[in-house]
């Protein structure tokens, strides 16, 4: 089959006409400016004229139109200049129109073309003093109203778009770290961020263009009517009068035929800068906007041009038709609407249709999330598109894989209509491990600690922690933190309740799986050195045991390629779990206390003489391989001395921290996570030889 883009002759393929407009397009550009600067230099028939103006008619409403007809300002980025071509074509067929009228402008009122001749008669009637009245009036609307409109609505947005730059890069950016978007969508974004900005300054620019050609206008009628008169009178010997009229109806025209494509124009422009941002049609958004959701405005119009309409002395008929007209229109939208919400109160209660087997098959059988948020139907909003909760979400995932140096599983949110309309509840492998409630549309005020004033509010307590909060309205927010008040959105609830709920079960989200992946990066980059430990020093499932336990004390495990030297250099077949976390965790010592303390010294709690010993001796009765064992009434006070000193150390302003000696650092770690507190156990052999220590705190 022949291609329908090219005909074959025997010279060869003729490109068709859409291959030579994309072939000679760039020349347009050229061609138009010599163009106007031909009819500058060179005079132009009265003919020749009558063709330039009519294409400047058809340009000015082909810009109209297509300002009409895009979906958002950026679509038609090439306004500004188009907007600088159409003023200088404009200005050029001025100087042209003006040379034909002052040298053949005695011979009549065709002299200078039918097109100036005929706005010159038939739009103003023949009178040249209506013709200068209508002319002011066309000046007056492009100058005063239209385009100093679109001028300042342009250095407007411009300054705004300007100003907001910083904050759109800065949400592409947080949308880019969370995951959200693509290093390419990235890219566009930035790229239609900056083309906003140069737009709205660009038009800002351009829409001087069309005050000058206003002024140029004015000025170029007036020197047309001097001069007309000058070389009529005195160079073709015609009356004053004569000359008057005729050279007055010519320079009337010829400011007409111009000045109308000008005001068409400048509505083109004024219509592209007023958008406000909102994508779709000019005519779809007024229509949808003015009739669609304003029938209530439509029956109140109906309503009060039908009781003006019967006021004796208005004019009737006018009045009761519009009175009509709008009525009519009102009663279809309202019908549309009925029919509307009709169909969709249908299909909410339409009758239960038992689904295939196969459907409800794989629904009783469908796998089980990771680390998943149900959610009421309040909070659905929130995770909607754009919405603050589920970028909150993706941010948190992204984070914390960054620091544990695993990709965490996603977080899977689903609604509930269990819950509670405000109500959530966070589940590890589908068990829940925390529920709370929020407010959408309000604000939690935490207090903290310290008593505080009461606020006006619904009192409740901070899911999270257990504080003392009270749910406000936006606008009290300043309020409340001029009193001290900790002041969060519902989203950022849900989402610290989640961090908890991460930080507490973390190692239930560390399994084979992510093992593996670690150990396929590990393989793509070191294959030689995962070789010599797996499977020879210790086994996959071996490793991942030692890594959720690296996991759940918070250790990074980003550095795969230490652990393995470490396992490599120092690991024995057969070692415990336990001694094999202390062996790496000695390793990355630095990596350690950099996260938990970077500042120099190391400010720490310590154990007192007679509470290390008494632990010394149940680690070494126990063995190397087991839990040490203390009487209940001693892990008591123990647990209580230690929550005690992390309640202090918080005080001060200081990351609960507890050195220890070796022996028994595995051992307090695991006693502290089983009973839910927050203090990291470090190593004496962790701590970096060139960082001081400094004790802040003894646990006696």
């Amino acid at each position: 089959m022949a291609d329908p883009h090219t005909i074959k002759a025997s010279s060869g393929a003729i490109p068709a006409p859409v291959e030579l407009w994309a072939n000679y397009q760039s020349l347009l550009g050229p061609l138009v400016l010599i163009m106007i600067l031909t009819m500058i230099v060179v005079p132009l028939p009265p003919i020749l004229l009558d063709v330039l103006f009519t294409f400047n008619i058809t340009f000015a409403l082909l810009i109209l139109f297509a300002a009409l007809h895009v979906k958002k300002p950026l679509d038609f980025s090439a306004f500004p200049t188009v907007l600088l071509l159409a003023t200088l074509l404009r200005l050029a067929l001025n100087v042209a129109a003006a040379r034909v009228i002052l040298l053949h402008g005695f011979h009549g009122n065709q002299s200078a073309g039918i097109v100036i001749e005929s706005f010159g008669r038939f739009v103003v009637g023949g009178d040249y003093v209506v013709g200068i009245v209508v002319f002011a009036i066309l000046i007056i609307i492009n100058f005063v109203v239209v385009t100093k409109g679109s001028s300042r609505i342009a250095e407007v947005g411009a300054r705004f778009s300007l100003d907001a730059m910083p904050g759109k890069q800065m949400a592409i950016d947080a949308d880019l770290n969370a995951g959200m978007i693509t290093q390419i969508e990235a890219r566009r974004r930035r790229d239609e961020v900056s083309a906003e900005s140069d737009f709205y300054g660009s038009m800002d620019g351009a829409s001087k263009f069309v005050r000058g050609d206003a002024i140029a206008a004015i000025l170029i009628i007036i020197i047309n009517l001097v001069g007309g008169l000058i070389i009529g009178v005195f160079q073709h010997n015609l009356s004053l009068a004569a000359a008057a009229k005729t050279y007055t109806l010519l320079s009337i025209g010829d400011g007409l035929v111009a000045q109308i494509p000008s005001l068409v124009i400048s509505m083109a422009a004024g219509i592209l800068v007023s958008r406000s941002g909102t994508e779709g049609e000019v005519s779809h958004l007024v229509s949808g906007q003015v009739f669609g959701g304003n029938r209530k405005g439509l029956l109140i119009t109906a309503i009060t041009l039908g009781v003006t309409g019967i006021i004796p002395g208005m004019p009737h008929v006018a009045f009761l038709f519009y009175a009509i007209l709008t009525g009519i229109l009102w009663q279809v939208l309202q019908r549309r609407a009925t029919v509307t919400a009709t169909a969709a109160a249908q299909a909410i209660t339409a009758p239960f249709q038992e689904p295939p087997a196969d459907v409800v098959d794989s629904n009783i059988l469908r796998p089980v999330e990771p680390l998943s948020i149900a959610i009421g139907y309040q909070i659905i909003p929130l995770i909607a598109e754009g919405g603050d909760l589920q970028k909150r979400l993706n941010l948190l995932r992204r984070r914390t894989s960054e620091n544990l140096g695993f990709l965490l599983p996603s977080i899977h949110v689903h609604d509930d209509l269990t819950l509670r309309p405000g109500g959530y509840r966070i589940q590890v492998h589908g068990v829940r491990v925390a529920t709370g409630d929020v407010r959408v549309g309000s604000l939690l005020a935490i207090s903290g600690k310290a008593p505080l004033p009461p606020l006006e509010g619904i009192h409740t307590t901070d899911p999270v922690f257990g504080a003392s909060a009270y749910w406000i309205a936006t606008e009290r927010s300043d309020d409340a933190e001029l009193l001290g008040y900790t002041v969060i959105d519902p989203a950022t609830v849900i989402t610290t309740h989640t961090n908890e709920c991460l930080t507490r079960y973390i190692g239930e989200l560390f399994g084979l799986q992510q093992t593996q992946e670690l150990l396929d990066i590990a393989a793509a980059r070191n294959g030689k050195l995962l070789e010599s430990v797996v499977p020879r020093v210790i086994s996959i499932p071996a490793l991942s045991k030692v890594l959720r336990e690296l996991v759940v004390e918070g250790v990074s495990i980003r550095d795969m390629p230490t652990i393995l030297e470490t396992l490599a250099e120092n690991g024995q077949e057969g070692a415990s779990m336990v001694q094999t976390v202390e062996i790496i965790r000695s390793r990355l010592g630095r990596q350690i206390l950099s996260v938990l303390a970077p500042d120099d010294p190391i400010q720490t709690a310590i154990l007192g003489q007679s509470m290390e010993q008494l632990l010394l001796n149940a680690v070494e009765s126990a063995g190397p391989n087991g839990m040490p064992a203390l009487e209940p009434s001693i892990l008591m006070h123990l647990m209580q001395a230690l929550r005690q000193g992390i309640e202090t150390m918080q005080a001060q302003s200081l990351k609960p921290l507890l050195v220890v000696r070796d022996p028994l650092r595995q051992a307090l770690s695991t006693w502290l996570h089983s009973a839910g507190l927050t203090m990291a156990v470090v190593a004496f052999s962790e701590v970096p030889g060139a960082r001081p220590l400094k004790s802040v705190l003894e646990i006696s």
